[in-house]
């Protein structure tokens, strides 16, 4: 009887060593992340940034021993920025390439249903995403698969209330939107139209142009007619070129905002010899060419060339240390996806060094970092 009971209890510590090794990804060696975004299409230069400053981290952190003595590997699906690639991805990234947690996501409509159809239901956590929707900053309370989001940057609500009283503290108030028609553009139109209604404002015009599309025509159109004194744009690099310059074209010469996603540098080359003089850019992670700025330092060490930073790399280093910053906070031996989620959570108010997360158990927030930036009339960056 003795004995019944003795291999019992060792059937019951093995299956328990087993179940604490039961997630994919993590091997004594390694340890394997994953990463959907747009490598080809319209959108592609957002996800090559993202994806060599990731790699590049990854392999700083190898060459000085890894985390916990095991290397971090990356895998990278293209999904051209498209919500039902990203889902498809983030399932084949879980199921068939068995990464251990997913990090580095873009785009609002595809990290959302990606969260609530795959990972968040597999409770394989995320971190960073290149998205400020409301939906992916839901209390845990209402989306249970929240859990397992967790935001680096702000949310665009905070953006747009920046770009709202910054227009509003010079005396403009005829203001116009152009969004782009998906989760991205209709969750900054949310964030423009609540911060107008907090001044007693409405917006003059309001004018759409569908995801991966340059046919701005009528939306050019439809917001001349109404001759605002600004425009909030909430659209990506290449529309929100094609509609400066069709405004420009036809005379029309509001001041122009943009979003943070819209991709600074990327949008100034697609501006080509149009002047992008006055073009207001909300930012949300620090300047990337800040010597001052500890994080912003490192980032710069694992940049390509001394000199060529930028915004989605910046961020995409964010993200990327926020998860090097988990895994290191796991226990050592036997790490868990659900370890890995208690130690974000713990992180707490936490600084990486200029830059301030907030989580904990019923927070996925990240950062409330805002600041303006401004388009000079060579192209420069002034703050």
């Amino acid at each position: 009887m003795h004995f019944f009971f003795r291999v019992c209890a060792a059937a019951a510590a093995l299956c328990i060593g087993f179940a604490s090794r039961a997630d994919s990804g993590i091997t004594d060696t390694t340890i394997t992340l994953g990463m959907s975004a747009p490598l080809s299409g319209p959108n592609a230069a957002y996800g090559l940034d993202m994806r060599h400053t990731i790699a590049a981290y990854f392999d700083s952190v190898n060459k000085a021993g890894g985390v916990h003595g095991r290397k971090l590997a990356l895998e990278v699906l293209d999904d051209g920025y498209e919500t039902e690639r990203a889902v498809a991805n983030t399932r084949s990234l879980i199921k068939d390439k068995g990464v251990f947690a997913l990090l580095g996501f873009y785009g609002s409509s595809p990290t959302t249903e990606a969260m609530n159809q795959v990972f968040g239901p597999a409770k394989v956590p995320l971190v960073g995403t290149i998205s400020g929707a409301g939906t992916l900053r839901e209390s845990l309370t209402l989306n249970a698969n929240g859990r397992y989001m967790f935001n680096v940057r702000t949310s665009y609500a905070d953006e747009t209330a920046v770009i709202v009283n910054y227009l509003a503290s010079m005396g403009i108030g005829r203001v116009a939107v152009f969004y782009q028609n998906d989760g991205f553009g209709k969750s900054g139109l949310d964030g423009i139209n609540a911060a107008l209604a907090q001044r007693k404002l409405e917006a003059v015009a309001i004018a759409t142009v569908e995801r991966n599309s340059l046919d701005v025509a009528a939306a050019v159109d439809a917001i001349a007619k109404a001759k605002p004194q600004a425009v909030i744009m909430v659209t990506l690099y290449k529309p929100t070129a094609a509609f400066i310059k069709a405004m420009k074209q036809g005379g029309n010469n509001p001041l122009f905002m943009a979003l943070s996603p819209v991709g600074t540098e990327q949008l100034i080359r697609e501006l080509g010899d149009v002047s992008p003089r006055g073009l207001g850019i909300s930012q949300v992670v620090p300047y990337p060419w800040s010597a001052a700025i500890p994080v912003v330092r490192e980032y710069q060490k694992v940049s390509a060339k001394p000199g060529v930073y930028s915004y989605y790399g910046m961020e995409a280093y964010l993200m990327a240390r926020t998860m090097v910053e988990g895994l290191k906070r796991t226990p050592a031996k036997d790490i868990s996806r659900e370890q890995l989620v208690a130690a974000l959570e713990g992180l707490g108010n936490f600084d990486l060094g200029g830059f301030k997360l907030n989580y904990g158990p019923a927070s996925r927030q990240g950062a409330s970092f805002v600041e303006l930036t401004v388009l000079g009339a060579n192209g420069k960056l002034l703050k």
